[in-house]
């Protein structure tokens, strides 16, 4: 171990002779102070190390389907229809198939032909779009502004494909109450549509949601591009009933329940800007069998995270939610949740990816049947101390560790499951907050270099550079210089002035514990 010895006092010995005249019996006085000494890091460089394994779970789903991209459908005839405050402009080519009523700016499209594209624009206050098709077409928002004052703004009674294109801004805001909706139709947010709806273009769409949803399908949602904003949403900012997928585009979704939810599916998000602030939950596939009195076994109610940025804050709800599994392939993750950051009904795997989630009042990454690590970075907080909540929390089921860098802090952890999990781990008590835990070999080498951002029971860490056989020691404080940290962890830079806490250990098994608590143990988890 490298080090440097420092005195803490400045005079090693002080030898203090008392001679008297006056007796040859007196003996020499020795009073002695004793050495303290103080082992401090030599300059340590810290590298970055992050191994793969097999990638388990949904790996390759990204829900693709040549049907959604509207550059492979044909659009023979256009009908555009201009808003005014009390008055619509039309342009009909076709108006013995798509039959057009208007009422003020209140405008119901009546088509039984294919192949027709709407060029919507214009500003109306007190205003509706309603649409019935037969068949699929295209809906080009362009610099559209539409405020109904007794229903939704665009109400799509179709069950067909809806190609949304956005064009310029376009700002959506619907009825504090519904009063024009027949009772033989559902209505149920600002942009309604009983079929599919697939958003691509380079403009903006804004939602607010005042009477229940900002976006809804009652079939599936699909993003491929453009920037939708739901300003505000007295449920959900967006909704469907059988699944959502996102492959690009810039989502800010404001809600007084959940940002994005799959009622009765699942979600896949392959790409794409999330900035997402809900009450309850900010991402969920939410259809939980196990409530269900006659459950649809065929609903598979799953969340697959292929890419994206993400920013989740949530008030009272969990930061993603799948009922069913939860697969992280890649993507950069930051949550500050209530609830559980993460919480997967079934398995959750952790592929890849940069994951920061902090949670209030439960764990922060919780499965009710296993949690497997092959890779990425996932450094998961969970503050509360007076429940047995933990950074990692998988009950007595399988704790699997292949890959990636793991950072776990809270009152408690699951134990890794040796007998599957090939990355070694070791458990120790916390430290002060805002205080650098660093971990390095007995030759100096570099393990880990952390800034723990607040003082818990337990902290666990794995990574592949925890090697079986060698002994590591444990310092505190200290500082790095020219270094790159995300979220705490740095990755680069050099390392100095540590504390050495008389705290080694050697690594002879998978998982090493000296300090911090388990969380819940069993047949399956644990040692």
């Amino acid at each position: 171990m490298k080090y440097k010895t420092f005195k803490k006092a400045s005079i090693l010995a002080v030898v203090l002779a008392i001679f008297t005249a006056c007796s040859s019996d007196d003996e020499n006085e020795i009073v002695t102070i004793s050495e303290e000494v103080v082992s401090t890091s030599e300059d340590i460089v810290i590298t970055s190390t992050n191994s793969t394994g097999t990638a388990e779970g949904d790996t390759d789903n990204t829900g693709a389907d040549e049907d959604d991209l509207v550059e492979n459908a044909t659009f023979e005839n256009t009908v555009q229809i201009v808003f005014s405050d009390t008055s619509v402009t039309i342009t009909n080519p076709v108006p013995d198939d798509v039959v057009i009523t208007q009422d003020g700016a209140d405008v119901t499209i009546n088509s039984s032909i294919s192949e027709v594209a709407y060029e919507i624009s214009g500003t109306t206050t007190d205003g509706m779009l309603k649409m019935y098709s037969d068949k699929k077409f295209k809906l080009s928002l362009s610099d559209l502004s539409i405020t109904n004052a007794d229903g939704p703004a665009i109400n799509i009674q179709s069950s067909k494909t809806i190609f949304v294109v956005l064009e310029g801004t376009n700002n959506l805001t619907d009825a504090t109450t519904y009063s024009n909706i027949p009772d033989d139709e559902d209505a149920k947010a600002t942009f309604f549509s009983e079929g599919q709806l697939v958003f691509s273009g380079s403009g903006a769409l804004n939602v607010a949601g005042i009477y229940k949803h900002g976006i809804a399908s009652d079939d599936y949602i699909r993003v491929i591009s453009g920037t939708i904003t739901v300003t505000e949403a007295a449920s959900d900012a967006m909704h469907t009933n059988d699944y959502i997928v996102i492959d690009g585009g810039t989502l800010n979704l404001t809600a007084d329940s959940d940002g994005m939810d799959c009622e009765e599916g699942y979600i896949i998000i392959n790409d794409g800007a999330f900035t997402i602030n809900a009450v309850d939950d900010g991402i969920a596939a939410s259809y939980d069998i196990d409530d269900e009195e006659e459950p649809d076994d065929s609903i598979t109610p799953y969340v697959t995270i292929n890419g994206g940025n993400f920013e989740i804050t949530t008030s009272e709800g969990e930061g993603m939610e799948a009922k069913g599994t939860m697969t992280i392939n890649d993507g950069t993750i930051n949550i500050s949740s209530y609830d559980d950051g993460l919480n997967s009904g079934g398995n959750l795997y952790i592929n890849g990816g940069n994951i920061y989630v902090y949670a209030t009042l439960n764990d922060a990454i919780d499965s009710n049947d296993g949690i497997t690590i092959t890779g990425g970075t996932t450094i998961a907080i969970a503050v509360r101390t007076d429940e047995p909540d933990g950074s990692f929390d998988c009950d007595d089921d399988t704790f699997k560790i292949t890959g990636g860098t793991i950072l776990g802090l809270g009152l408690n952890t699951s134990f890794p499951t040796e007998s599957v999990s090939t990355q070694n781990s070791v458990i120790l008590d916390g430290i002060s907050a805002n205080t650098i835990l660093n971990i390095q070999s007995s030759d100096g080498t570099e393990a880990l270099t952390y800034e723990v951002p607040y003082s818990v029971n337990t902290i666990i860490y794995s990574n592949a550079k925890l090697e079986t056989a060698e002994t590591y020691n444990i310092y505190t404080g200290g500082s790095v210089s020219n270094g790159t940290e995300v979220n705490g962890l740095y990755t680069s830079g050099t390392y100095s002035g540590g504390t050495d806490s008389g705290d080694s250990f050697t690594i002879n098994s998978t998982v090493t514990q000296i300090g911090g608590e388990l969380g819940p143990t069993g047949e399956n988890g644990g040692r």
